[in-house]
C-alpha cells in the first residue's frame, strides 16, 4: 500500500469550501501528512472545485494541467461541488486520479490509503452518490493567520432557483447543532482567533436538519444569541443571508449586540420582480429595500453588500436598468456582480432569449462601476468617526491591514503590538 507524506491544496469558490479545505488538510495533517504550498512539490494534490460559474470549471482544468507539468508523479484529487456534479466529465481530465463527491469528502483519509499507483493508472477514480442520498453535517471551519475563520453552520439548500446547481452539488439543507457551534467557537478562540465569519449555503436557513431521527428545533435567531452569550471570540459577522430570511428580530438583535458586526451581505440578484419571478426567488425589491431600510434606521453605519446577475435570459434593456436605478437609490454600500452563465440541469438553461455575451459583460462593468462609487461614498461618510479595527498577521511591503467593526479597510505602518489586536481608529 502507498502512502503519500506531503499535501497540498488549492480552493475554488465561496467561504464555505474555505473552511472545508481548512479542515481536510488538518485531517491529513493529523494523519502525518506534511502540508505543502499549492505552488511547491508534493506526493498529492488536492483542489476543492467551485461549479457557480463556467470559469471555475475551466479554471479546475488549468490547475491540474499546471500540477502536470510541475510534478507528473504526483496524485491529483477533486473534489467540491464540480466534483458532484460533474465526476465522469473530471475523470476523463488527464492528470485526475481520484474525483470525490458530496459524500466522500470528508473520507478522504481513506480513501488516500487506498489509492495506489497501479489503481491510479487504471484511470482515474470515482467515489461518488446521488445527492439525494447525502445526509449527515460536516463540522468545519478555517483560519487565516488566527485572526479571522471562516465557520460553517449550514449546508445544502432546500430552494430551487432557476439558475442555480447548488442544491444538485451540496443537497437538501441542514445544519450543525448550536452545541457543536460553540464548540467549535472554543476551539477557535482557544488558538487565538478574534473574529468568526459565519457561513453557509443558505445560512437563514441554520436549525433544519435531524439529530437521531427527530427534528431540530432551533433556528438562525436562537443560534446567534448562544453565540452571543459565548466567551472568547470578540467578533462575528454573518456572511450572506437571504433576504427573506433575514427577520426583524434578527436585524434588532445584531443592532444592540456588542460581539456581532455593523455589517450584513444581503443577496438581491435582481432589481426587477419581473426577472425575480423568472430566478424563482422567495422574496421582491419592496421587501429587499424594506431590509435594508431597516437596517439604517437601527444602524446607520452598518455596511451593506449585495449580490447581483446580470445578463439573466430574458432581462431587457429596461429590466437592467430597473437593477441599476434601484441599486444606485437604495442605501448598500457594495456590490458583488456576476455575470450569468449557463448552468446544466438548471430550468434557466433553457430559457430564452439568452442575452448576447457582450451585454451581459457591459452590464457587469455598469454596475461595478457603481459598486465602487456606493463604496467610496460609504467610506466617506464614515470620515472622522471612531472604529474599532482588527488588524491581521501578514503586512505587505511594510504595510499592515484591518477592518473596522463595519467593514472599512484600513492601512498603516506595519506595527507588530497590533498583530491580531483590536484598535479604536479614527477614519
Amino acid at each position: 500500500m502507498y502512502m503519500s507524506r506531503s499535501v497540498a491544496f488549492h480552493t475554488l469558490g465561496c467561504k464555505l469550501n474555505y473552511s472545508e479545505t481548512s479542515t481536510l488538510s488538518r485531517s491529513l495533517e493529523a494523519d502525518g501528512f506534511v502540508k505543502k504550498d499549492f505552488n511547491d512539490q508534493a506526493d498529492v494534490y488536492v483542489i476543492n472545485t467551485c461549479s457557480v460559474t463556467d470559469n471555475a470549471d475551466k479554471e479546475c482544468r488549468y490547475i491540474v494541467r499546471g500540477i502536470q507539468r510541475r510534478a507528473p508523479e504526483a496524485f491529483v484529487v477533486i473534489t467540491g461541488c464540480y466534483a458532484q456534479l460533474k465526476p465522469k466529465e473530471i475523470a476523463q481530465i488527464e492528470g485526475v486520479d481520484l474525483v470525490l463527491g458530496a459524500a466522500e469528502k470528508f473520507n478522504l483519509v481513506h480513501h488516500l490509503s487506498e489509492l495506489t499507483k497501479s489503481t491510479a493508472n487504471s484511470g482515474a477514480q470515482i467515489r461518488s452518490c446521488d445527492i439525494e442520498d447525502v445526509e449527515g453535517f460536516h463540522s468545519s471551519y478555517s483560519q487565516s493567520d488566527r485572526t479571522r475563520a471562516f465557520l460553517k453552520v449550514q449546508d445544502g439548500c432546500d430552494y430551487n432557483c432557476s439558475f442555480c446547481t447548488i442544491p444538485l452539488a451540496r443537497g437538501h439543507s441542514r445544519s450543525d447543532s448550536i452545541e457543536g457551534v460553540l464548540a467549535n467557537m472554543t476551539e477557535l478562540a482557544a488558538g487565538g482567533t478574534k473574529e468568526i465569519v459565519l457561513t453557509g449555503i443558505n445560512l437563514g436557513d441554520f436549525g433544519k436538519g435531524y439529530d437521531g431521527g427527530k427534528k431540530k428545533e432551533t433556528n438562525f435567531y436562537d443560534l446567534i444569541q448562544e453565540m452571543d452569550a459565548h466567551d472568547g471570540i470578540d467578533r462575528i459577522r454573518i456572511s450572506s443571508i437571504e433576504p427573506n430570511l433575514l427577520t426583524n428580530e434578527v436585524i434588532e438583535f445584531v443592532a444592540q449586540s456588542k460581539k456581532f458586526m455593523p455589517h450584513f451581505h444581503v443577496p438581491l440578484q435582481s432589481g426587477s420582480d419581473t426577472i425575480l419571478a423568472a430566478m424563482r426567488r422567495r422574496y421582491r425589491r419592496d421587501l429587499y429595500a424594506d431590509r435594508v431600510a431597516t437596517i439604517k434606521k437601527l444602524m446607520p453605519h452598518c455596511c451593506i453588500g449585495a449580490d447581483v446577475i446580470v445578463g439573466f435570459p430574458g432581462e431587457t434593456d429596461e429590466h437592467f436598468k430597473e437593477t441599476f436605478d434601484f441599486l444606485h437609490d437604495i442605501d448598500v454600500s457594495y456590490l458583488h456582480v456576476f455575470t450569468y452563465s449557463e448552468r446544466d440541469n438548471t430550468l434557466a438553461a433553457d430559457m430564452k432569449p439568452v442575452v448576447p455575451v457582450h451585454i451581459r459583460n457591459e452590464r457587469n462593468k455598469a454596475l461595478r462601476n457603481l459598486s465602487y462609487q456606493k463604496m467610496s461614498y460609504f467610506t466617506e461618510q464614515q470620515r472622522g468617526a471612531k472604529r474599532n479595527v482588527l488588524f491581521e498577521i501578514a503586512p505587505k511591503n511594510g504595510i499592515m491591514e484591518g477592518y473596522t467593526d463595519n467593514y472599512v479597510k484600513v492601512q498603516t505602518p506595519y506595527r507588530p503590538e497590533w498583530v491580531n489586536s483590536i484598535i479604536e481608529w479614527e477614519l
